[in-house]
């Protein structure tokens, strides 16, 4: 553990439930969410106290999560391409101008470093559930901003955006942020130091109408981080066997988590064990921390540190090389695990199976990441 973290007495990790999000004192800000995806930003922006007026999501999977999680939001579910400023202002019930903040997401797949990224540029390939290109959804968030002319906006996506080839995309996408009428800068964060037990680095950029006269500003970083082990303080070094949905808290005793195994029951253990896989000898083999010089990305996760990042793919299947894995037993995370890793509500709902829950999570802002960008907007910005 750093000596950063150690020297620096922190809160417990707590993540409020969905009914405390909803009971949470509203701030008198309105956000409209574009690429919402499950609704990881509208919930952080929600614990802040921001009233979401308005979601917009293409895949049907990530929809039914959105509905589940936030039926107080209209959730519009065309193609952000074929969506009008007029539109919008009818379902958001606003004015041009009178938003509070314009959030999106635009998928981040073709700026990603892992894979041959630039092989799908300018291409329809598969996204999720469905077939779509997703290099240009930056320039349709840009085009609905400049209609609506919110009074901030935040942009969203991965940090490969800023590197190697990408940078050109970047740096077109800055100019036409800019173009849009606002002062516009960006940041590459990691949620790890903004109260999520994982480490994930996003690009976000953050833009301020021009007539406000003030400056974008980014969340400073904490002095802590929080580790697999503050999240999930079940997790210890035990021998024995663990039920399904149970964990084992000493030698002599299984209790369930209450709600952290609510979700999680025997339909789940076929996908979460990995002992009938090559990765489970590996996994053998690793010991706590190390990372495997065979498979790509698979490592046996250190417990006193954040989680690495939760990919969407990495709910596919058992043998699918990650280093999602629980430190001391032969098996993936469960759902409810994974949802605790990404600062999302024990009873927050998702729908579908394992490999489309575990997806909904890893495509989803962390909301504490939000929530911590919500709040300095609120601050320095909006009051």
């Amino acid at each position: 553990m750093s000596q950063r973290n150690t020297e620096i007495k922190k809160p417990d990790y707590t993540v409020p439930s969905m009914s405390e999000v909803r009971a949470t004192k509203p701030n008198g800000f309105r956000v409209a969410s574009s690429f919402s995806g499950c609704g990881g930003s509208s919930l952080g922006y929600k614990m802040a106290g921001f009233k979401v007026v308005w979601a917009n999501e293409f895949v049907p999977a990530a929809q039914d999560t959105y509905r589940e999680n936030h039926p107080d939001t209209f959730l519009n579910c065309e193609d952000i391409r074929k969506i009008s400023a007029e539109q919008f202002f009818n379902e958001a019930k606003v004015q041009k101008g009178e938003l509070d903040i314009f959030d999106g997401s635009p998928p981040c797949a073709s700026f990603s470093l892992a894979g041959k990224r630039e092989e799908h540029w300018g291409k329809v390939k598969k996204y999720s559930d469905v077939q779509q290109r997703t290099d240009d959804l930056f320039y349709e968030f840009a085009r609905l901003l400049e209609e609506i002319q919110p009074k901030v906006f935040v942009g969203e996506n991965v940090s490969g955006l800023i590197k190697g080839t990408a940078k050109g995309y970047f740096k077109e996408i800055m100019a036409r942020l800019k173009s849009c009428g606002y002062n516009v800068k960006c940041k590459v964060l990691n949620a790890q130091w903004l109260g999520v037990p994982q480490s994930r680095q996003r690009t976000i950029f953050i833009g301020t109408r021009k007539d406000l006269n003030k400056p974008p500003v980014h969340p400073r970083p904490l002095p802590y981080y929080y580790s697999i082990r503050d999240a999930l303080p079940h997790v210890k070094r035990v021998t024995g066997r663990t039920g399904p949905g149970f964990i084992r808290v000493d030698s002599e005793v299984e209790h369930p988590i209450n709600t952290i195994i609510a979700q999680d029951s025997a339909r789940f253990e076929a996908e979460v064990d990995l002992s009938r896989y090559a990765l489970g000898k590996e996994w053998d083999r690793l010991k706590v921390g190390e990372r495997s010089e065979k498979y790509y990305q698979f490592r046996k996760p250190d417990p006193e540190r954040p989680m690495d990042t939760v990919q969407a793919c990495h709910g596919s299947s058992p043998g699918t090389a990650t280093s999602c894995v629980h430190p001391f037993e032969k098996r993936k995370f469960r759902i409810a695990e994974v949802k605790r890793l990404c600062s999302f509500p024990d009873d927050f709902i998702l729908t579908g199976n394992y490999a489309q829950q575990w997806e909904r999570m890893g495509r989803a802002v962390p909301p504490f990441m939000m929530r911590a960008i919500a709040e300095v907007i609120y601050h320095r910005i909006l009051k």
